[in-house]
C-alpha cells in the first residue's frame, strides 16, 4: 500500500527531492523532475479540509508535515486552537503529527517551540538552524521510541549524523537558550519590534498592508499595488545598504527575524532603517525603476493550483 504525506499549501521544508515535491514554489519545481508522488495538499489553518482528507484518505496517511508558523509564506500565523485540533486529528485518526519548527522553533517565537503556543506535543519535531548556535549547520528530528525505534540499526544513515561536535554544538545552544531566558526575551523584544512596525504602518498605510508576527518572528507585507514598480526584494537591497539583513518573500514581503540576542536600541535603530528606506528612499525606487508590463511569471501555483 503506498503511504502518503499530507502537507500544506505554501510549504516550505527543505530543497531535497522529496519536500520539493510539496513546495508551492513554482521557481522550486517548475523544470525539475520527475516530482514524487504520494503527497497530498491542505490550506494552512483549515481544520474542515485536513479532516475531510484524513477521512478520505485515513489507511493511506503516514503523516501530517506542516509549519507551526509559516516561515517562507510570509510568517503566517494559523488560527488560535488550529494547533490542537490537528493533534487531536491525528490522533484519532491515526496520523504523525510532524512540526517542522526549523524556522519557528528554539524561542525565535517566545516559546521553545511554536506547538508550545497550544501546550501541543507533536508525535516528530524537526529542528535545525538556531540548534547550531551559529557555530556550525546541525539539524535534528526528534520522536518517542515507538516512532525512532521503527527505523532499524543500518536502515538509514548520514555522513555527518551524530557526530559528537554536532551534539556538543548543540546541547550548548540550548543551554545557552534556557540559561539566558532567550524565550522570554523574544515575547518581550518581539512586542517592541510590533509596536515600532505599526507606527511606521500608520505612517505609510498606503504601502503597509499588515503587520504580524509572534516574539521575534515577524513580517511586513505591501500592498502590490502600491508598491508597484518596487518589490520586496528591492526594498530589502536598500535595507541592506543602510545596515540590516532582512529577507524578501512573494514579492510584497519582507521578514524580521533580528537575533534573540538584539538589544533594545539595536532594535530601535533597525525600524528606523524601514521607515528611511520608505521615507527617503521608496519615491526615487519607483521612479527609477520602469512599471511592470505584465507579469513574468504564471501566479498559479504548479504544485496545488492556488493563486499565489
Amino acid at each position: 500500500m503506498q503511504a502518503i504525506i499530507v502537507s500544506c499549501c505554501g510549504c516550505f521544508h527543505g530543497r531535497t527531492l522529496a519536500v520539493i515535491s510539496m513546495s508551492c514554489d513554482n521557481e522550486a519545481t517548475h523544470g525539475f523532475g520527475p516530482l514524487l508522488p504520494g503527497n497530498l495538499k491542505v490550506d494552512f489553518g483549515d481544520v474542515v479540509a485536513l479532516e475531510k482528507i484524513f477521512k478520505e484518505s485515513g489507511e493511506r496517511i503516514a503523516g501530517f508535515l506542516f509549519e507551526p508558523i509559516q516561515g517562507e509564506a510570509g510568517v503566517i500565523i494559523p488560527p488560535d486552537g488550529y494547533l490542537k485540533a490537528v493533534r487531536d486529528l491525528c490522533t484519532k485518526y491515526n496520523v504523525l503529527m510532524i512540526a517542522d519548527e526549523i524556522q519557528s522553533g528554539l524561542a525565535r517565537t517566545g516559546r521553545m517551540l511554536a506547538c508550545d503556543w497550544e501546550e501541543v506535543h507533536p508525535d516528530v519535531v524537526i529542528l535545525g538552524k538556531a540548534l547550531g548556535g551559529g557555530v556550525i549547520p546541525v539539524s535534528a528530528v526528534l520522536a518517542n521510541k515507538d516512532v525512532m525505534l521503527c527505523i532499524q540499526p543500518g536502515e538509514h544513515g548520514s555522513t555527518f549524523g551524530g557526530n559528537p561536535l554536532a551534539s556538543a554544538v548543540s546541547i550548548a545552544s540550548l543551554d545557552v537558550i534556557k540559561d539566558e531566558k532567550l524565550a522570554d526575551r523574544s515575547v518581550h523584544l518581539g512586542k517592541e519590534l510590533r509596536h515600532r512596525l505599526l507606527k511606521i504602518q500608520q505612517q505609510f498605510p498606503d504601502y503597509i498592508k499588515e503587520i504580524r508576527g509572534r516574539g521575534l518572528f515577524n513580517a511586513v507585507e505591501f500592498d502590490s499595488r502600491a508598491l508597484s514598480p518596487v518589490s520586496a526584494y528591492d526594498i530589502c537591497l536598500n535595507m541592506k545598504e543602510r545596515g540590516v539583513l532582512a529577507k524578501p518573500t512573494h514579492d510584497t514581503i519582507v521578514r524580521l527575524t533580528p537575533p534573540l540576542s538584539i538589544s533594545l536600541d539595536e532594535l530601535e535603530e533597525g525600524s528606523k532603517v524601514l521607515h528611511d528606506v520608505l521615507e527617503l528612499d521608496l519615491p526615487n525606487m519607483k521612479k527609477a525603476k520602469p512599471p511592470k508590463v505584465s507579469p513574468t511569471a504564471s501566479t498559479t501555483c504548479h504544485r496545488c493550483g492556488r493563486n499565489l
